[in-house]
């Protein structure tokens, strides 16, 4: 009896625990939202559609700071996704035994830098290059909207490439976990096939798809709330444009500039919403990059559990 009861108060005190983290992001929410109330009340759904962020005028646009979020953070994507993959199917696959645990750790060693770090490092390393390669972009190329725009050094392309190098080591991280629980069986069955070793990473990687693609999200949503390295080489000027060379703006960034600046009671409201934003797509693109990996991961029990001898006498049975 007093078991029973010391293991329903156990019970009863982790689910608490676990219960404070649905609290916790609630009442974000709904503290964003009505510190936001009077931004809401005033533009409505044309605060997100417009481009004027005028705070002198008391007009407040968040286009451009969600165009450049969104645009950065998709451009990092496709940078970072191919390297990401890369890696932990080589980790995962091809590395010899003694490189790998170290391969491993000094990947995800560079989620543990800093991002002002990184933002020091775009600076003084990263915008120089990228200078020179606008400098060196052909006439042709630079009429072309993507290519358009004055060779600074700063803007979107450096702000997506200083993004893909810190979104590499969390998707890389878990994609290689969700390649190490495929099912033995899987590759065992691809080579009694005939399949050569690369078919077999790709029966491989093909059963981890959704899982992988739920590691490449989970780097999206990374990018996405990226605030101090970006803001240091992104240029700061709130406009949409497909360019890479042009200065841009994102919500993080915003935020981070002009909030102890904001002293009028619109101004801050304006900023807190654009936050509120940010926060509803954060969450969004992580909630479903967890629904992907965990859906994967119940694929692969379900084929241990039906590979396993006792499941099948009792099938057969």
């Amino acid at each position: 009896m007093r078991r029973s009861a010391d293991d329903r108060l156990f019970r009863l005190t982790t689910g608490a625990f676990a219960a404070m983290v649905l609290v916790i992001v609630v009442g974000i929410g709904i503290e964003l939202t009505r510190q936001s109330m009077l931004s809401i009340q005033k533009f409505g759904w044309s605060f997100w559609t417009g481009r004027t962020w005028d705070p002198v005028a008391g007009e407040f646009g968040a286009l451009p700071f969600i165009w450049g979020t969104l645009y950065s953070s998709l451009l990092a994507l496709l940078l970072s996704a191919p390297i990401a993959l890369g890696i932990a199917i080589f980790i995962s696959e091809l590395s010899p035994r003694f490189l790998r645990q170290p391969l491993a750790y000094l990947t995800d060693l560079l989620a543990a830098i800093p991002s002002i770090v990184y933002g020091l490092w775009g600076i003084f390393v990263l915008v120089p290059i990228v200078r020179k390669l606008e400098l060196l972009t052909p006439e042709p190329l630079r009429r072309l909207p993507l290519f358009h725009g004055p060779p600074l050094g700063v803007g979107m392309g450096t702000a997506a490439l200083i993004l893909a190098v810190m979104v590499v080591p969390f998707s890389s991280s878990v994609a290689r976990e969700i390649l190490k629980n495929v099912p033995s069986a899987q590759r065992e069955a691809a080579y009694a096939l005939g399949a050569t070793r690369w078919e077999a990473i790709k029966v491989a990687i093909g059963y981890g798809k959704t899982g992988i693609i739920g590691a490449i999200m989970l780097g999206l949503g990374r990018a996405l709330g990226e605030t101090m390295a970006v803001t240091m080489v992104i240029g700061n000027n709130p406009q949409v444009s497909l360019s890479l060379f042009t200065p841009q703006y994102t919500m993080a960034a915003v935020i981070a500039n002009e909030f102890t600046e904001a002293a009028d009671e619109l101004y801050l409201h304006a900023l807190i919403e654009i936050g509120l934003l940010l926060f509803v797509i954060t969450i969004v693109v992580n909630l479903a990059s967890r629904l992907l990996i965990w859906s994967t991961k119940k694929r692969a029990a379900e084929l241990v559990v039906l590979a396993s001898p006792a499941t099948k006498e009792e099938i057969a049975a």
